[in-house]
C-alpha cells in the first residue's frame, strides 16, 4: 500500500516465512502458567530486548569481536614468561664437536630459573591490525544497537498485529450479532407475511458468513499471540492479555532535511558501516606495513647452576630487526585483498547512505498518508453505519428487500476492517519512522500509549 510501511510489513512477513529467523525466536524463561499475563506494548518490547534470539546472538558476536581485538593487541604488548627447570643430564661431547678420550660427561645436575620478556618496538603491520580489530569491535557494538532497534520494531509490529487481530475478532462478533438480529427480524416479518422466504434465506446466509468470519478472526488472533510470545521470550501457550488498544494521535513529523541529517548522525547501522570502512582502511595499511622492517626486543634474566645455592645470575638482551625480502607473493596478495575489501566497504557505505535517506523520506510519506487514511476510514465507518441503519429501516418498512440490507452489512464489515487496518498502519508508520531515524528504542514510550 505504501512503500516504506510495506517494507516494514514485508520484513515481518519475510521473517515469518523463515522458521529459523533469530528475530522471531527467543530464549524463553520459565514455564507457561494458567494465569494470564497482562502485557502492554512497552512490556512486550522490554521482554524482547532481554530474550530475543537475534539480539542475544548479536551480543555474542560483539564479545567475539572484543576477543579478536584482545588477540590483535597482544601482538603489541610485552610477552612475559617464567621458567623453572631442574634436570640431571649425561651428555656426549663428541655430539657437539668436542672429541675427547672419554666423551661421556655426567651425570650432573642443572638448575635453571629465569624470566623472559619479548616486546615489539616497531611493527607497523601489527599496529594497524590492532586498529582494524578495534574498529570491528566498535562496528559490532553499533550492530547491537541496530539489532535492538530491529527487535523493537519486530516486537511493536507483532503486538500491533495482535491488537488488530483482536479488534477484528470484536468487530466480527458484533457483526455476527447484528446478522443474527436481522435474521430474527426477517423471520418475524415472514411469519407476518410482510417479506418473502428469499429474504429469510439471504439473512441466514449472511448470519453464517459472519459466523465463519468470527471463527477465522479468532483463529488468527490466537496465532498472532503465539507468534508474539515466541519473539519476546514468553513460553509458547502462555495466556496473555493485551492491555494496550490501538492508539491514535495525529503525528507532527520533523522536516525532511532535519530527519535525514539526524538519521545519518545517529542510525547505528550507518555508524556500523562507517566503522567497517575504517577497519578496512586499517587492514589495508597493515598489508602495506608488512613490507616494512620490524624491530623486536628480547631479554631474559635468571640464575643457573648445579644446585640452587650454587646458581649464578645470567641474562641475555637482544634486539632483532626483521626485514622482509621475499615471501612468495603473500604480502602482495594480502594488499590486493585488503584494497578490494576497502572498495567493497566504501561502496556499501555509499549505498547505505542513499538507503537511509530513502527510508527516512518514505517513512515520512507513509506517516502522512497513514494519518489521512485513518481520517478517511473513520468517516467511512460512520457512513457505513448510517447506510446499515437506513437499509434496516427500509427493510422493516417493507420498501426495500433483504438484498439491500445484506449489501449494507458488507459495507459495515469492510469499513470496520479498513479502519482497523488504517490504525495499524498509522502506528506502524510511527515505529517505522523511529527506526529509520535510529530512535526506535528511545521513542517507544513516546509514540505509543495514546501519545505522539
Amino acid at each position: 500500500m505504501m512503500s516504506g510501511l510495506a517494507a516494514v510489513t514485508a520484513l515481518t512477513a519475510l521473517l515469518a516465512q523463515q522458521p529459523t529467523s533469530p528475530y522471531l525466536g527467543s530464549v524463553a524463561a520459565g514455564t507457561a502458567t494458567t494465569e494470564p499475563i497482562k502485557l502492554s506494548v512497552v512490556d512486550a518490547v522490554q521482554r524482547a530486548l532481554k530474550a530475543n534470539l537475534g539480539l542475544l546472538l548479536q551480543q555474542e558476536t560483539e564479545k567475539g569481536a572484543g576477543a579478536a581485538r584482545m588477540r590483535a593487541l597482544a601482538d603489541l604488548l610485552p610477552n612475559v614468561s617464567g621458567m623453572l627447570r631442574e634436570s640431571r643430564q649425561v651428555i656426549n661431547l663428541e655430539a657437539y664437536g668436542f672429541p675427547a678420550p672419554d666423551p661421556i660427561v655426567g651425570p650432573f645436575n642443572v638448575f635453571d630459573a629465569r624470566v623472559a620478556v619479548s616486546q615489539p618496538i616497531l611493527d607497523v603491520a601489527a599496529l594497524n591490525d590492532s586498529r582494524a580489530a578495534t574498529f570491528r569491535q566498535q562496528a559490532a557494538k553499533y550492530g547491537i544497537r541496530s539489532a535492538r532497534d530491529l527487535v523493537v520494531l519486530v516486537a511493536v509490529n507483532l503486538y500491533l498485529e495482535t491488537v488488530a487481530a483482536g479488534s477484528r475478532v470484536e468487530s466480527a462478533h458484533a457483526q455476527q450479532q447484528t446478522a443474527e438480529a436481522l435474521l430474527t427480524q426477517a423471520q418475524d416479518l415472514k411469519a407476518s407475511g410482510l417479506v418473502a422466504g428469499i429474504d429469510v434465506l439471504r439473512a441466514q446466509v449472511q448470519a453464517q458468513t459472519q459466523r465463519q468470519r468470527a471463527i477465522a478472526a479468532e483463529n488468527d488472533f490466537e496465532k498472532f499471540k503465539l507468534q508474539l510470545e515466541r519473539a519476546i521470550g514468553l513460553p509458547v501457550g502462555q495466556p496473555i492479555t493485551l492491555i494496550d488498544t490501538m492508539p491514535y494521535a495525529p503525528a507532527q513529523p520533523p522536516p525532511v532535511e532535519t530527519a535525514v541529517a539526524r538519521a545519518l548522525d545517529g542510525r547505528p547501522d550507518y555508524l556500523e558501516a562507517r566503522s567497517r570502512v575504517d577497519a578496512a582502511h586499517a587492514t589495508e595499511r597493515a598489508a602495506f606495513g608488512a613490507l616494512l622492517p620490524s624491530l623486536r626486543l628480547d631479554a631474559d634474566f635468571g640464575a643457573i647452576g648445579q644446585t640452587i645455592g650454587a646458581a649464578a645470575n645470567t641474562y641475555m638482551i637482544a634486539a632483532t630487526v626483521k626485514i622482509p625480502i621475499f615471501d612468495g607473493g603473500k604480502t602482495a596478495a594480502r594488499r590486493i585483498e585488503a584494497q578490494s575489501q576497502t572498495r567493497q566497504r566504501e561502496a556499501e557505505l555509499a549505498d547505505l547512505r542513499g538507503r537511509v535517506e530513502y527510508e527516512v523520506r518514505a517513512a515520512l510519506l507513509d506517516l502522512t498518508a497513514a494519518d489521512q487514511q485513518v481520517q478517511a476510514a473513520r468517516t467511512n465507518v460512520d457512513l457505513a453505519g448510517q447506510q446499515l441503519q437506513q437499509a434496516r429501516d427500509r427493510f422493516t418498512a417493507g420498501v426495500a428487500g433483504n438484498l439491500e440490507l445484506t449489501q449494507a452489512q458488507e459495507a459495515v464489515a469492510t469499513a470496520s476492517d479498513t479502519y482497523i487496518s488504517a490504525l495499524y498502519s498509522h502506528n506502524l508508520a510511527k515505529a517505522s519512522l523511529a527506526r529509520s531515524l535510529g530512535l526506535a528504542e528511545s521513542a517507544i514510550n513516546t509514540y505509543f500509549g495514546g501519545r505522539q
